[in-house]
């Protein structure tokens, strides 16, 4: 008999953090392969989308100025609560869509190849944006502003435009093996659930080992990670319906890659924010839910109506 992913997939979150939990002790020695999934599954999603579909419309360029100075305003506006709570929050908004984004647009009717363009677009602007941010509010004082950006650059850019580089060669001079990996999208979901347990694993580790002091601060950074995937969602909607298309913006604005900002946050700020995308993995996670339950009521509601 074989698996059903989406069967699987929901049951995936609850796994990572039970594993994350109990070999804790032992999911350090596998971070280090995390960004070679993170490079396979981008490479993957990548080669979905053809370089002829790939149009930057107006609302790629508005959800893309909230990516961007939305987590540069709720940096400064928590700053004064602590640098923990700010760096959680500011890493759960400048965190790209997700792979699985254009995805669950479909599911839920919205415009997937305006999405995906817009997932590509989030992608190269993490890119280019991380190192300069990540030097000035990131774990670098020891470096100069420009020795930690060419730093971070060198180990963030790759990861991330080398794949889209790849996709798009592969499209004009090996059409037949960008169309195989096209083909491949289930095993993303596999690198997924293993970057997913070994992601989520760090942060538990790191929480499980943390002052008992700290648990009010890992609670709230908790809570703004909810506060800040409710504010997208809904910010992200009201642009799509402007732009014509409120659930592309929703899910290209709400849903992240909290595995990569998972991996950023141990690697480049204060380990204890990796809390927020990894609790944002959570309420991201059950609005999809919520959403798709609706959304296939509706569609039975409308077929009984016929």
């Amino acid at each position: 008999m074989s698996l059903n992913i989406q069967n699987l997939k929901p049951w995936m979150m609850p796994v990572a953090m039970i594993v994350g939990a109990v070999f804790h002790n032992h999911i350090a020695m596998f971070q280090p392969v995390v960004p070679y999934f993170i490079f396979t599954m981008l490479l993957i999603a990548f080669c979905k989308v053809e370089p002829r579909e790939f149009r930057v419309t107006r609302l790629s360029w508005w959800l893309l100025s909230v990516q961007l100075g939305g987590a540069t305003l709720v940096y400064l506006a928590l700053i004064g609560a602590g640098a923990d709570l700010a760096q959680a929050a500011f890493i759960c908004v400048l965190c790209p869509t997700a792979t699985a984004a254009p995805v669950v647009t479909g599911m839920l009717g919205g415009n997937v190849a305006r999405l995906a363009t817009y997932s590509i677009v989030s992608n190269i602007a993490a890119a280019i944006s991380a190192p300069a941010f990540f030097a000035l509010i990131g774990t670098h004082a020891e470096m100069s502003f420009m020795e930690g950006v060419l730093a971070i650059a060198a180990k963030v850019a790759p990861l991330i435009l080398l794949p889209l580089l790849l996709a798009f060669g592969m499209s004009f001079w090996l059409p037949g093996v960008h169309r195989r990996i096209a083909g491949y999208q289930s095993v993303s979901f596999y690198l997924w659930s293993v970057s997913l347990i070994v992601a989520v694993g760090g942060s538990v580790s790191y929480v499980m080992g943390a002052d008992p002091e700290r648990v009010p601060e890992i609670i709230a950074i908790a809570l703004i990670a909810l506060l800040m995937c409710l504010v997208q969602f809904i910010a992200g909607r009201k642009i799509g319906r402007a732009c014509g298309d409120k659930i592309a913006g929703a899910q290209g604005l709400g849903q992240k890659n909290t595995i990569l900002a998972i991996w950023m946050a141990l690697t480049y700020l204060n380990p204890i924010s990796s809390v927020g995308p990894a609790a944002y993995i959570v309420w991201q996670n059950t609005i999809n839910s919520i959403q798709l339950y609706m959304a296939a009521r509706n569609k039975q509601s409308a077929a009984k109506g016929r």
